[in-house]
């Protein structure tokens, strides 16, 4: 059964965990000491200015960065052991760029049936069947033959998270995948993100979506310089800030 067609959230134990993880480069401190914690079916929202250390987390916990220090665990694995096998590790992370990344010279099932029979062994016939119900429950079926360069940037986008979502993982890293988009168009790619939530899947996106983060997020995170500096429900934070800086954010970004 994929992702898409799982039932309930799992019943909150932790599916990552990081613990302390910091991240240079140079001598310019990216991360520094992020501690954060993701359930089976949570959707956490990072939130901060640009530069403040979000999409170079996302990087880290998909293992595209290695970490200086601190330690990221997924079901109960640490993945950031050297002696882990990072291909494998990725097999149940999906990670989704703002750019599309799909290969122009494939159709949208060849895109989507490439993962699943390359890297995990699926038979074409499974990882064909996969797709079609994957595009049908995004509403993408008619697109199936559909080559990328015909397709809107929100339907581009779908296919993205659908591609991803091919490989069955129990972990999605989404760096601002709607910043790309016409306003007209994002609604289309946040419906998607509302069906991880409610099929169990984790859901960690670096997103200036504020709306969005307000109706869908579990729990917003906002970052500066590289440190959590609030971690709690996006009511709490978006409307009722703690810290002068979270207070400080949200006045500049809704002026």
């Amino acid at each position: 059964m994929s992702p898409l067609e799982a039932g309930a959230p799992g019943g909150g134990r932790p599916i990552l965990q990081a613990a302390g993880v910091r991240k240079s480069f140079g001598s310019h401190d990216v991360l520094r000491g992020i501690d954060l914690e993701v359930a089976a079916g949570e959707v956490v929202c990072l939130i901060g200015a640009s530069g403040s250390g979000k999409s170079t987390l996302l990087r880290c916990l998909d293992l595209l960065e290695q970490v200086d220090d601190g330690e990221v665990w997924l079901d109960g694995v640490e993945i950031t052991d050297p002696r882990v096998e990072v291909d494998e590790v990725r097999r149940g992370i999906g990670m989704v760029f703002q750019a599309y990344n799909l290969f122009p010279h494939l159709s949208v099932l060849q895109n989507l049936v490439l993962g699943p029979t390359k890297a995990a062994g699926v038979s074409r016939s499974e990882a064909r069947e996969r797709a079609f119900v994957l595009l049908e429950r995004v509403g993408l079926a008619d697109k199936v033959h559909a080559y990328p360069d015909s397709l809107s940037g929100g339907q581009q986008q779908r296919v993205a998270l659908v591609r991803a979502l091919a490989m069955r993982p129990r972990l999605m890293l989404l760096d601002e995948i709607t910043s790309a988009l016409d306003p007209l168009l994002v609604g289309e790619v946040l419906d998607v993100v509302r069906g991880l939530r409610s099929d169990g899947i984790a859901v960690v996106m670096a997103t200036h979506e504020m709306a969005f983060a307000r109706d869908v997020a579990d729990r917003v995170v906002f970052l500066a310089d590289g440190a959590v500096v609030e971690d709690g429900t996006a009511a709490q934070v978006l409307t009722a800030p703690r810290d002068e800086r979270t207070v400080a954010f949200l006045e500049r970004f809704h002026a």
